[in-house]
């Protein structure tokens, strides 16, 4: 018999009690309050009036989580009964083993709708820590999807204290995982614990033992809790960046020895060094960290972190008296250029200004220190500060094997840095599905249009700049792109040998452009320079030169294109971009760097898109960005070089991300075999690279048996009436879609090779909408279905593009073929198959009836010189109008604070206040149906929003 959820949960608790967590039983908010003074009082060796509380009370339930999280270690300034000031403490971060700890579990909180809440960890009172469970056997994403259907419907109910949760922990037993408080993440985003050897924690126990231990629970939440300035979230450390910190500290603490980290690309080493350097800046020991990044690194999102952590720490100009200035004043953290730092050092002119600093302690933390300029720079530190102590990070240290042919000798990361202090390897990164794995595809063989192959030579230049080659490249890219990026979901990067070859390949996809042949966005940016040769031999990607030459010489002829260039992305954005100087090039740079990350963002338009960067060398080390997911690459790559190049596509994001995509047009295959050996091991190709077509062609077909099982034909979903059934249908389904997901990247990918066709696969969609739709409308008074915790990952089915205003085109189109003739037997046909592609695209179920409207009344009605869209959006705005009227009447509201609701919500995302819907009604409800009220209110003004204004696409809204 397997164990069931309340003997898990029991379990824990007699646990976390053995650990010293104190246990308590509490049922409710009234309890959660009560406790909250009790131990608060405790912490404090304070009493508190009830008149005290309840403004302590008030302070604490105000902002988001976010802003919560600033409260929560911040003291309160508290004016008592006497008039004296007393500072609150609610949680003590320096000490962090000296709070009060309690257990306990099944908190009942009444919001939208009534939850209870599995195993909550309170410190002083307020609950730190919520812990959700789900049976032996089911899987942990249901614990996921409970925790965010609290955080939607109670979590904010009596005083929000249940917004103060810092970490979230889920398990099923068997796997346990943990993650930050933070609504904007995915699945993906959550992780497992590990021991310093990277061996996984995944048994709940063993989790307790090493992760909820009161210490250590608190010393994450009080040091490696990061409050992300620029998204206002909380990010917590992965185990293998704790370890990397903790190491550091120790080494600092202990030992002048340098030392470094092998953490691999895609890791968060940023993240990790910036934790680093913000606990070495709190040692009295330590005179100033100064964070050393490349100049190319020093974008607007790095600047802007250090500097809400450290105000005017970062510095951003080229003027290297600056930093001296920095170096010699108060600033505990400097973040600075390698390059400039250089200067400080090496220029008698500042010698005077730094020699105060010779014999002081300073921490340099060296972010990307496999650079090939960093051996030079090595060696005027340690000859300028003999009392510095260094620690660089890598994802691809350099060792003996890829040293060959550095201008500094063969000197290794460990030359230089000493010993490796944490190792955490692309294997490792892998297996905890922290970064994902890669689909390489070679096409050295390219067939010309009377079907003979181009065979590749070795060596050859000409061979491999020859225009015919490179437009035959270009067709492939074109045919395939939609294919590789999910239909431009993601947007791709294509580095090739040098800047002579990229502009024949930029002119080539211009050209093709002209003639109609793509509408693809490429975007592009080169230094202007003389031409060479890949330079190959060691690995190395060649750092990204921002100085822009203005004497005549041979590289005026790509100045000149580049120029061009920049004006074809002018015109495209909408900028004023130049490569007049290096100042203006730089510029140019980062705003190529802030549209490429910008698309990760929520709120990013499809306008601001680019669909490939094409570049020599510059975005191919250290650049992060989740909505990349593939690099075509025509170049000679190798070791380091290679791994880093292939890093930029494998960021986790969601389901719909399932793999970097790799596409070379070289047989790099022995160096890409080399690389993985080196950095990772021998064995590691399974590991790192996801299975051939044929393996996942054959799992569809597996789940298609599993699904016919189930259901035999889509009609029989119908039939399947209890909802453990439709679960296993949604499972089964589900895991077709992830299959399907994966082989549609391949190139040779076809329907028929599956054993469902396309049509009955969009039946089975269908159903499976249907079931999707029954779970999102369930009534205050039904109790909760298990189809409710399933992920349905819309994301795997929905095209984005097929939005409004898709559909609008599409009604634009048959408009202008038909002159509406809507007897016509053609136009019934086209009108069917737009009503079915509404009726299948999950996004647009929710105003099927108002589409459908517009079709069967205004369209046959439309003037020949009447614009669609302008009649249209006359009628959407009218329905909109007419369905915030009814809102209005059936629950006797003012319309105007209604119409304001739903532009604050619009604005900020956040639901409105009780206050504010009861003082939108023309009679108050009675007390006791206040709560009724405002959560039929709120449920009804965001259904508007989410019909009226959600998957519209770029159709200008009227007002």
């Amino acid at each position: 018999m397997t164990q069931s959820e309340a003997e898990l949960e029991q379990q824990l608790i007699d646990r976390l009690t053995g650990l010293g967590y104190e246990p308590v039983t509490l049922r409710n908010a009234e309890d959660l309050k009560a406790n909250l003074k009790t131990q608060l009082e405790k912490h404090n060796h304070i009493k508190l009036s009830d008149t005290e509380f309840k403004s302590v009370l008030n302070h604490l339930d105000k902002g988001n989580v976010f802003d919560r999280a600033k409260r929560l270690r911040d003291k309160m300034e508290l004016r008592r009964d006497d008039g004296n000031t007393f500072y609150l403490e609610f949680l003590n971060t320096e000490h962090w083993c000296q709070n009060q700890y309690q257990v306990t579990n099944q908190i009942t909180q009444q919001g939208k709708y009534k939850n209870r809440y599995d195993v909550t960890l309170l410190i002083n009172g307020l609950p730190l820590v919520q812990i959700e469970l789900k049976r032996r056997g089911l899987e942990l994403k249901e614990a996921f999807n409970q925790i965010n259907r609290y955080q939607r419907h109670s979590y904010g109910a009596d005083n929000g204290l249940f917004q103060y949760i810092q970490i979230f922990v889920i398990s099923n037993g068997v796997n346990t995982r943990y993650y930050a408080n933070n609504r904007k993440q995915e699945f993906k985003q959550t992780f497992y614990w590990a021991d310093q050897e990277n061996n996984l924690i995944t048994q709940l126990e063993d989790f307790a033992d090493s992760f909820l231990e009161k210490c250590h629970v608190s010393k994450m939440i009080c040091k490696y809790i990061v409050l992300h300035e620029s998204d206002k979230v909380l990010m917590v450390l992965r185990p293998y960046q704790y370890y990397a910190v903790e190491a550091i500290i120790e080494r600092v603490k202990n030992t002048d020895k340098n030392g470094y980290i092998w953490h691999t690309t895609g890791s968060g080493k940023t993240l990790t060094s910036f934790k680093a350097a913000q606990i070495l800046t709190q040692f009295p020991k330590v005179h100033k960290v100064l964070f050393v990044v490349d100049r190319a690194d020093l974008d607007y999102q790095t600047s802007k972190e250090f500097n809400y952590f450290s105000p005017n720490c970062v510095d951003t100009t080229d003027n290297t008296k600056q930093l001296v200035e920095q170096m010699a004043g108060d600033n505990p953290l400097i973040v600075t250029t390698i390059q400039k730092l250089n200067r400080a050092i090496k220029s008698q002119r500042h010698e005077a200004a730094m020699e105060s600093l010779k014999d002081k302690r300073i921490v340099f933390i060296f972010d990307e220190c496999h650079r090939s300029q960093f051996g030079e720079t090595h060696k005027n530190i340690v000859k300028f500060f003999p009392q510095a102590q260094m620690f660089g990070f890598t994802g691809t240290p350099i060792f003996a094997d890829n040293a060959a042919g550095n201008q500094h000798g063969k000197r290794t990361t460990k030359d230089l840095f000493q010993e490796c202090l944490h190792k955490y390897v692309i294997t490792n990164a892998i297996a905890d599905e922290n970064v994902l794995k890669f689909s390489v595809e070679y096409w050295g063989k390219l067939k010309r249009k009377d079907g003979t192959l181009i065979t590749e030579p070795k060596l050859d230049r000409d061979f491999f700049e020859n225009p015919d080659r490179i437009s035959l490249i270009v067709d492939w890219i074109i045919a395939n792109h939609n294919r590789k990026t999910h239909g431009r979901k993601f947007s791709a990067m294509l580095c090739v040998s040098n800047v002579d070859t990229l502009i024949t390949y930029y002119e080539t996809f211009k050209n093709k452009q002209k003639q109609g042949l793509h509408d693809l966005r490429v975007i592009t940016i080169f230094t202007p320079s003389d031409n060479e040769e890949d330079e190959d031999a060691n690995g190395l990607i060649g750092e990204p030169d921002f100085n822009i030459s203005t004497d005549k010489s041979s590289s005026s002829h790509s100045r000149d294109k580049l120029n061009e260039f920049i004006a074809d992305y002018n015109q495209m954005y909408q900028t004023q971009h130049s490569a007049k100087d290096s100042q203006a090039f730089y510029a140019y740079y980062k705003d190529i760097s802030k549209r490429m990350k910008d698309r990760d963002r929520e709120n990013f338009q499809d306008a601001e898109r680019a669909d490939i960067l094409l570049v020599v060398n510059m975005f191919l080390t250290g650049f992060d960005v989740k909505k990349l997911n593939t690099l075509y690459v025509d170049k000679n790559l190798k070791y380091h070089g290679l791994i880093q190049a292939y890093s930029r596509t494998n960021r986790i994001l969601s389901e719909l991300k399932s793999q970097g995509n790799i596409v070379c047009f070289r047989n790099l295959k022995e160096n890409t075999d080399r690389a993985v050996a080196l950095f990772s091991d021998p064995n590691a190709n399974e590991q790192i690279f996801i299975e051939p077509y044929e393996y996942y062609i054959e799992e569809f077909n597996k789940g298609v048996q599993e699904l016919r099982a189930i259901a035999t034909i889509p009609n029989d979903v119908n039939k399947l009436i209890s909802e453990d059934d439709q679960v296993e249908f949604v499972k089964a389904f589900r895991n077709l879609i992830r299959s399907l997901n994966v082989s549609k990247s391949f190139t040779q990918f076809s329907f028929s090779d599956l054993n469902l066709d396309e049509q009955t696969f969009e039946d089975y969609k269908s159903k499976y909408l249907d079931i999707y739709d029954r779970t999102r409308n369930r009534r205050d008074d039904e109790p909760e279905s298990p189809v409710e915790e399933v992920d349905f990952e819309l994301e795997l089915i929905q095209r984005d593009e097929i939005n409004v205003s898709y559909i609008l085109k599409l009604l634009a189109n048959l408009q202008r073929e038909q002159q509406v003739d809507v007897a016509s037997e053609e136009y019934q046909t086209q009108k069917a198959t737009i009503l079915e592609i509404i009726s299948q695209e999950a996004q647009l179920r929710n105003k099927r009836d108002l589409l459908e409207k517009f079709i069967e009344e205004r369209l046959p009605t439309l003037e020949p010189e009447e614009e669609i869209e302008t009649v249209f959006q006359k009628f959407w705005s009218q329905e909109r109008i007419a369905t915030i009227q009814h809102l209005c009447q059936e629950e006797n509201l003012k319309i105007d604070i209604v119409q304001q609701m739903i532009a604050d919500y619009k604005f900020s995302g956040k639901e409105p206040l009780r206050e504010t819907v009861l003082s939108a009604c023309n009679e108050k409800p009675k007390l006791l149906d206040r709560k009724k009220v405002f959560d039929r209110v709120v449920s009804k003004l965001l259904d508007i929003v989410n019909k009226f204004d959600d998957a519209i696409g770029e159709m200008e809204e009227e007002d």
